[in-house]
Protein backbone atom coordinates (compact mmCIF):
# COMPACT_ATOMS: atom_id res chain seq x y z
CA UNK A 1 0.00 0.00 0.00
CA UNK A 2 1.27 3.53 -1.17
CA UNK A 3 2.05 5.67 1.93
CA UNK A 4 -0.41 8.18 2.27
CA UNK A 5 0.87 11.38 1.70
CA UNK A 6 0.90 14.46 4.48
CA UNK A 7 -1.14 17.18 3.62
CA UNK A 8 -2.34 20.53 5.61
CA UNK A 9 -5.33 22.76 4.39
CA UNK A 10 -5.52 26.08 5.33
CA UNK A 11 -9.15 27.04 5.17
CA UNK A 12 -11.99 25.45 5.82
CA UNK A 13 -14.78 27.04 3.93
CA UNK A 14 -16.97 25.99 1.04
CA UNK A 15 -13.75 25.04 -0.95
CA UNK A 16 -11.47 24.66 1.56
CA UNK A 17 -13.61 21.49 2.84
CA UNK A 18 -14.79 20.02 -0.26
CA UNK A 19 -10.36 19.88 -1.31
CA UNK A 20 -9.62 18.65 2.63
CA UNK A 21 -12.74 16.38 2.34
CA UNK A 22 -11.70 14.75 -1.44
CA UNK A 23 -8.12 14.33 0.19
CA UNK A 24 -9.66 12.51 3.42
CA UNK A 25 -11.21 9.97 0.72
CA UNK A 26 -8.25 9.36 -0.90
CA UNK A 27 -6.58 8.13 2.21
CA UNK A 28 -4.18 10.63 2.34
CA UNK A 29 -3.23 11.76 5.43
CA UNK A 30 -4.88 15.32 6.20
CA UNK A 31 -4.39 18.26 8.97
CA UNK A 32 -7.04 21.04 8.98
CA UNK A 33 -6.75 24.39 10.35
CA UNK A 34 -9.62 27.54 10.27
CA UNK A 35 -10.42 29.52 12.84
CA UNK A 36 -14.25 28.52 12.57
CA UNK A 37 -13.66 25.20 15.46
CA UNK A 38 -17.41 24.30 13.74
CA UNK A 39 -15.76 23.82 9.99
CA UNK A 40 -12.76 22.01 11.67
CA UNK A 41 -14.63 19.78 13.99
CA UNK A 42 -16.99 18.95 10.54
CA UNK A 43 -14.06 17.48 9.36
CA UNK A 44 -11.76 16.11 12.05
CA UNK A 45 -15.16 13.85 12.24
CA UNK A 46 -14.39 12.52 8.55
CA UNK A 47 -11.03 11.49 9.73
CA UNK A 48 -8.69 14.78 9.54
CA UNK A 49 -5.99 15.51 12.19
CA UNK A 50 -6.62 19.90 13.80
CA UNK A 51 -3.92 21.92 13.93
CA UNK A 52 -4.02 24.41 17.12
CA UNK A 53 -2.09 26.74 14.50
CA UNK A 54 -1.13 27.17 10.72
CA UNK A 55 2.84 26.70 12.04
CA UNK A 56 1.82 23.36 13.47
CA UNK A 57 -0.22 22.21 10.55
CA UNK A 58 2.79 23.36 8.49
CA UNK A 59 5.01 21.45 10.77
CA UNK A 60 2.76 18.22 10.15
CA UNK A 61 2.76 18.41 6.80
CA UNK A 62 4.94 17.88 3.21
CA UNK A 63 2.58 19.67 1.36
CA UNK A 64 0.17 22.65 2.53
CA UNK A 65 -3.02 23.96 0.50
CA UNK A 66 -4.26 27.38 1.70
CA UNK A 67 -7.83 28.27 0.37
CA UNK A 68 -8.60 31.71 1.35
CA UNK A 69 -10.31 34.21 0.14
CA UNK A 70 -8.34 37.43 -0.24
CA UNK A 71 -4.02 38.38 -0.78
CA UNK A 72 -4.15 40.03 2.59
CA UNK A 73 -5.30 36.48 4.57
CA UNK A 74 -3.23 34.62 2.80
CA UNK A 75 -0.13 37.20 3.70
CA UNK A 76 -1.28 36.99 7.34
CA UNK A 77 -1.45 33.42 6.98
CA UNK A 78 2.20 32.65 5.52
CA UNK A 79 4.03 35.26 7.14
CA UNK A 80 2.36 36.41 10.40
CA UNK A 81 2.97 34.89 13.25
CA UNK A 82 3.00 31.21 13.78
CA UNK A 83 2.44 31.26 9.78
CA UNK A 84 3.55 29.35 7.44
CA UNK A 85 6.77 30.96 7.65
CA UNK A 86 7.29 29.96 10.93
CA UNK A 87 7.78 26.25 10.43
CA UNK A 88 8.57 26.52 6.51
CA UNK A 89 11.60 24.72 4.90
CA UNK A 90 12.92 23.66 1.78
CA UNK A 91 11.50 20.01 1.53
CA UNK A 92 7.79 21.60 2.01
CA UNK A 93 5.67 22.60 -0.76
CA UNK A 94 2.72 25.70 -0.54
CA UNK A 95 -0.03 25.16 -2.67
CA UNK A 96 -2.33 28.37 -2.95
CA UNK A 97 -5.90 27.29 -4.20
CA UNK A 98 -7.17 31.00 -3.30
CA UNK A 99 -7.84 33.18 -6.26
CA UNK A 100 -5.22 36.28 -5.66
CA UNK A 101 -3.42 39.07 -7.73
CA UNK A 102 -0.92 37.31 -9.87
CA UNK A 103 1.74 40.34 -8.62
CA UNK A 104 1.42 39.47 -4.93
CA UNK A 105 2.05 35.90 -5.91
CA UNK A 106 5.09 36.52 -7.20
CA UNK A 107 5.77 38.59 -4.72
CA UNK A 108 5.26 36.16 -1.75
CA UNK A 109 6.26 33.20 -3.57
CA UNK A 110 9.69 34.56 -4.02
CA UNK A 111 9.91 36.40 -0.16
CA UNK A 112 8.96 33.03 1.17
CA UNK A 113 11.71 31.10 -0.74
CA UNK A 114 14.37 33.65 0.19
CA UNK A 115 12.66 33.17 4.00
CA UNK A 116 12.43 29.68 4.52
CA UNK A 117 13.41 27.89 1.15
CA UNK A 118 9.88 26.79 0.67
CA UNK A 119 8.73 27.30 -2.75
CA UNK A 120 5.39 28.50 -3.55
CA UNK A 121 2.61 26.90 -6.37
CA UNK A 122 -0.09 28.69 -7.48
CA UNK A 123 -2.84 26.79 -7.99
CA UNK A 124 -6.27 28.76 -8.43
CA UNK A 125 -8.98 26.03 -9.36
CA UNK A 126 -12.19 25.82 -11.70
CA UNK A 127 -14.53 23.43 -10.82
CA UNK A 128 -16.42 24.39 -7.29
CA UNK A 129 -17.28 22.48 -4.70
CA UNK A 130 -18.80 19.32 -7.13
CA UNK A 131 -15.33 18.77 -8.70
CA UNK A 132 -13.22 19.34 -5.40
CA UNK A 133 -15.41 16.50 -4.15
CA UNK A 134 -14.93 14.29 -7.58
CA UNK A 135 -11.63 14.87 -8.01
CA UNK A 136 -12.41 16.37 -11.42
CA UNK A 137 -11.09 20.16 -11.02
CA UNK A 138 -9.11 22.18 -13.53
CA UNK A 139 -6.12 24.04 -11.76
CA UNK A 140 -3.79 26.12 -13.61
CA UNK A 141 -0.69 26.56 -11.88
CA UNK A 142 2.33 28.90 -11.47
CA UNK A 143 5.80 27.77 -10.28
CA UNK A 144 8.91 26.01 -11.36
CA UNK A 145 8.17 22.84 -13.53
CA UNK A 146 9.83 20.62 -10.47
CA UNK A 147 7.71 21.81 -7.70
CA UNK A 148 4.80 21.31 -10.05
CA UNK A 149 5.86 18.11 -10.12
CA UNK A 150 6.42 17.01 -7.11
CA UNK A 151 2.76 18.71 -6.31
CA UNK A 152 1.00 15.69 -8.35
CA UNK A 153 1.30 13.67 -5.52
CA UNK A 154 -1.46 15.78 -4.12
CA UNK A 155 -3.21 16.79 -6.92
CA UNK A 156 -3.62 13.57 -8.75
CA UNK A 157 -6.68 13.53 -6.38
CA UNK A 158 -8.13 16.83 -6.40
CA UNK A 159 -7.77 17.15 -10.38
CA UNK A 160 -9.01 16.09 -14.11
CA UNK A 161 -7.24 19.20 -15.76
CA UNK A 162 -3.60 20.04 -13.98
CA UNK A 163 -1.74 22.40 -16.39
CA UNK A 164 1.70 24.24 -15.72
CA UNK A 165 0.76 27.61 -17.52
CA UNK A 166 4.03 29.53 -16.46
CA UNK A 167 6.06 31.19 -13.43
CA UNK A 168 5.05 32.34 -10.36
CA UNK A 169 1.70 34.06 -11.01
CA UNK A 170 1.05 33.01 -14.38
CA UNK A 171 -1.64 30.24 -12.79
CA UNK A 172 -3.69 33.44 -10.96
CA UNK A 173 -3.71 35.46 -14.75
CA UNK A 174 -5.17 32.17 -16.14
CA UNK A 175 -7.89 31.98 -13.33
CA UNK A 176 -8.59 35.76 -14.08
CA UNK A 177 -9.06 34.59 -17.49
CA UNK A 178 -11.01 31.61 -16.57
CA UNK A 179 -13.44 34.17 -14.07
CA UNK A 180 -13.82 36.79 -17.54
CA UNK A 181 -15.46 33.65 -19.50
CA UNK A 182 -17.81 32.29 -16.69
CA UNK A 183 -18.88 35.98 -15.76
CA UNK A 184 -19.64 37.49 -19.38
CA UNK A 185 -20.94 33.75 -20.20
CA UNK A 186 -23.36 34.18 -16.82
CA UNK A 187 -24.58 37.35 -18.19
CA UNK A 188 -25.20 35.51 -21.52
CA UNK A 189 -26.86 33.10 -20.14
CA UNK A 190 -29.19 35.22 -18.04
CA UNK A 191 -30.11 37.62 -21.10
CA UNK A 192 -30.40 34.17 -23.33
CA UNK A 193 -33.15 32.99 -20.86
CA UNK A 194 -35.47 36.75 -20.82
CA UNK A 195 -34.91 36.42 -25.02
CA UNK A 196 -36.39 33.26 -24.92
CA UNK A 197 -39.13 34.05 -22.67
CA UNK A 198 -40.19 37.04 -24.37
CA UNK A 199 -40.48 34.61 -28.03
CA UNK A 200 -42.19 32.34 -26.30
CA UNK A 201 -39.55 29.83 -26.34
CA UNK A 202 -38.72 27.57 -23.37
CA UNK A 203 -35.25 28.64 -22.57
CA UNK A 204 -35.22 24.61 -20.50
CA UNK A 205 -35.20 23.57 -23.75
CA UNK A 206 -32.56 25.16 -25.57
CA UNK A 207 -29.24 23.94 -24.09
CA UNK A 208 -30.45 20.41 -25.62
CA UNK A 209 -30.90 22.51 -28.57
CA UNK A 210 -27.75 24.06 -28.80
CA UNK A 211 -25.45 20.96 -27.85
CA UNK A 212 -22.16 20.63 -30.14
CA UNK A 213 -22.85 23.67 -31.75
CA UNK A 214 -21.09 26.91 -31.61
CA UNK A 215 -22.90 28.38 -29.10
CA UNK A 216 -22.30 25.26 -26.52
CA UNK A 217 -20.47 25.55 -23.14
CA UNK A 218 -20.94 23.94 -19.88
CA UNK A 219 -22.19 26.87 -18.33
CA UNK A 220 -25.03 27.05 -20.90
CA UNK A 221 -25.57 23.55 -20.33
CA UNK A 222 -25.23 23.62 -16.27
CA UNK A 223 -26.80 27.15 -15.90
CA UNK A 224 -29.69 28.22 -18.13
CA UNK A 225 -32.48 25.69 -16.51
CA UNK A 226 -31.19 27.12 -13.18
CA UNK A 227 -31.82 30.39 -14.29
CA UNK A 228 -34.88 29.69 -16.21
CA UNK A 229 -36.21 28.29 -12.80
CA UNK A 230 -35.40 31.16 -10.78
CA UNK A 231 -33.16 28.51 -8.48
CA UNK A 232 -31.36 30.84 -6.34
CA UNK A 233 -29.67 28.10 -4.80
CA UNK A 234 -26.17 28.66 -3.68
CA UNK A 235 -23.64 27.13 -6.13
CA UNK A 236 -20.73 30.38 -5.87
CA UNK A 237 -21.41 34.01 -4.60
CA UNK A 238 -21.64 37.29 -7.07
CA UNK A 239 -19.01 39.39 -4.48
CA UNK A 240 -16.58 36.84 -4.81
CA UNK A 241 -16.60 36.91 -8.42
CA UNK A 242 -16.72 40.71 -8.12
CA UNK A 243 -13.19 40.42 -6.13
CA UNK A 244 -12.06 38.42 -9.04
CA UNK A 245 -13.29 40.84 -11.68
CA UNK A 246 -11.77 43.59 -9.33
CA UNK A 247 -8.39 41.83 -9.95
CA UNK A 248 -8.97 41.31 -13.63
CA UNK A 249 -9.52 45.07 -14.22
CA UNK A 250 -6.89 45.76 -12.16
CA UNK A 251 -4.41 43.72 -13.89
CA UNK A 252 -5.66 44.83 -17.69
CA UNK A 253 -5.31 48.35 -16.39
CA UNK A 254 -1.92 48.04 -14.94
CA UNK A 255 -1.27 45.82 -18.64
CA UNK A 256 -2.91 48.55 -20.85
CA UNK A 257 -5.41 45.95 -21.69
CA UNK A 258 -8.70 47.05 -23.45
CA UNK A 259 -11.57 44.94 -22.22
CA UNK A 260 -14.89 47.07 -22.59
CA UNK A 261 -17.22 43.78 -22.42
CA UNK A 262 -15.82 42.59 -19.44
CA UNK A 263 -15.86 46.38 -18.12
CA UNK A 264 -19.67 46.12 -18.39
CA UNK A 265 -20.31 42.69 -16.98
CA UNK A 266 -17.95 44.15 -13.93
CA UNK A 267 -19.90 47.10 -13.45
CA UNK A 268 -23.37 44.45 -13.29
CA UNK A 269 -21.98 42.94 -10.89
CA UNK A 270 -21.40 46.07 -8.57
CA UNK A 271 -24.81 46.78 -8.96
CA UNK A 272 -25.98 43.18 -7.96
CA UNK A 273 -23.72 43.96 -4.71
CA UNK A 274 -25.01 46.90 -4.29
CA UNK A 275 -28.94 45.77 -4.49
CA UNK A 276 -27.66 43.49 -1.42
CA UNK A 277 -26.99 40.55 -3.65
CA UNK A 278 -23.66 39.99 -3.42
CA UNK A 279 -23.56 37.07 -0.72
CA UNK A 280 -26.12 35.05 -3.59
CA UNK A 281 -25.67 33.03 -6.50
CA UNK A 282 -25.30 34.45 -9.84
CA UNK A 283 -28.37 33.21 -10.79
CA UNK A 284 -29.86 36.37 -8.97
CA UNK A 285 -28.71 37.96 -12.15
CA UNK A 286 -32.26 37.09 -12.91
CA UNK A 287 -33.92 39.18 -10.58
CA UNK A 288 -31.77 42.35 -12.30
CA UNK A 289 -33.33 41.52 -15.54
CA UNK A 290 -36.73 41.03 -14.06
CA UNK A 291 -36.59 44.37 -12.11
CA UNK A 292 -36.65 42.97 -8.81
CA UNK A 293 -33.30 42.95 -6.25
CA UNK A 294 -35.44 41.30 -3.26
Amino acid sequence: MTQATKVAVVGAGIMGSAIATRLIEAKQAVTVFDLDKAKVAALTAKGAAAAASVAEATRASSFVILSLNHADIVRSVVFGDGGVAAAGSPEKLLIDMSSIDPADTAQMAKKLAAETGMKWLDCPLSGGVPGALAGRLTVMAGGEAADFEQARAVMQHLCANYTLMGPSGAGQTTKLINQLFCAVLFQAVAEAVKLAEAGGVDPKAIPAALKGGRADSSIMQEFMAKFAARDFSATGRIDNMLKDLDSLQAFALKTKTPMPMTGQVVEIHRLLCAAGLGPRDSAEMMRLLDGKTS
